[in-house]
């Protein structure tokens, strides 16, 4: 049985706080002078609030997205047992493969660059993703036909996330919205993350990963999710062909879900940035604890609360 199961965010979520309860933790100084490399030499802390205009640059976002979900687990690992489930959202799927033990600090980030890189060549402007909530998939199957638009996430039976041009986007939502769809609106993403419109990322990050480096005996201690399509990861190669996979196809969030119930988790805790993985769990399984980091003003708050819902 899994008592944890830690969710790592994708992007959307990034704030000018998101570093404000750990900004000054010694556990994770390596892990803010590794993403200030990655980006450019600034302090990830100082950008999100004197940069706001460009926390959701592609590169910058998945980088914030890697450097919270990493230090966040610098302080909080040694706090917490096994077993341990771990599964990332989207750009948090190789932080998730850092919290699992299978590649290290440098590793993580080296590979978020590459695959931040990947998906910028590929990208074409006024492209992105957009939320629909409340309407069945054979109906959402109809509209993203009808609009040339892409199903790239699919949240829960009644909850997806969508992804193309803007101007076919926008169409998109807005006949979602007057078929009476009770959530519609564009994520502050800037890439058509997870359609076909990022195949030639999905390619060239495939040949990145060629030459990952990892830990993959940590495989066995921990149930490594595929953010994919919530299969179990039990080595390297099947591992990387579906990180390189997920740029472009289908994310079936739905599935992550219940493969984690299935293996008896818990509780839940998202390692933000913003809760939003915590609430989709919260809506999956509302009688099992689930938080996100970003709910909580302290370290010791998070300790609190993981050293209760994880007892038994």
């Amino acid at each position: 049985m899994t008592r944890l199961a830690v969710l790592c965010s994708g992007q959307g979520g990034q704030g000018p706080g998101m570093f404000d309860a750990i900004a000054d933790a010694p556990q994770a100084g390596p892990v803010f002078a590794r993403a200030a490399r990655a980006l450019g030499g600034q302090d990830p802390r100082r950008l999100v609030s004197e940069a706001q205009d460009r926390i959701h640059e592609n590169a910058v976002a998945q980088i914030l997205c890697a450097t919270v979900a990493m230090a966040w687990w610098a302080i909080l690992a040694p706090h917490v047992g096994k077993p341990l489930a771990v599964a990332g959202y989207s750009a948090g799927e190789l932080p998730a493969w850092g919290v699992a033990g299978v590649l290290d600090v440098d590793e993580v980030f080296r590979l978020v660059e590459l695959r931040a890189e990947a998906m910028d060549r590929a990208s074409v402007a006024d492209a992105g993703l957009g939320a629909v909530k409340g309407l069945p998939r054979k109906d959402i199957d109809a509209l993203c036909q009808r609009h040339g638009v892409y199903v790239a996430i699919v949240v829960g039976p009644f909850h997806f996330v969508l992804g193309g041009m803007r101007e076919a986007l926008a169409k998109a939502l807005g006949e979602a919205d007057a078929h009476g769809a009770s959530r519609c609106e564009r994520l502050p993403v800037r890439v058509p993350s997870h359609t076909p419109l990022l195949s030639a990322a999905a390619s060239d990050f495939a040949e990145d990963l060629r030459h990952a480096v990892g830990a993959p005996e940590n495989m066995r201690d921990v149930r490594l999710v595929s953010g994919l399509d919530g299969s179990r990861i039990r080595d390297m190669e099947s591992g990387k062909s579906k990180l390189a996979a997920q740029i472009a196809a289908t994310v079936e969030w739905s599935r992550v879900m219940d493969a984690l119930r299935a293996a008896g988790t818990q509780t839940f805790l998202e390692l933000g940035p913003g809760s939003a993985l915590s609430n989709m769990a919260g809506e999956f399984a509302p009688e099992l604890p689930s938080r996100s980091t970003a709910q909580f003003r302290t370290i010791e708050g998070v300790r609190m609360w993981l050293q209760e819902g994880t007892r038994g």
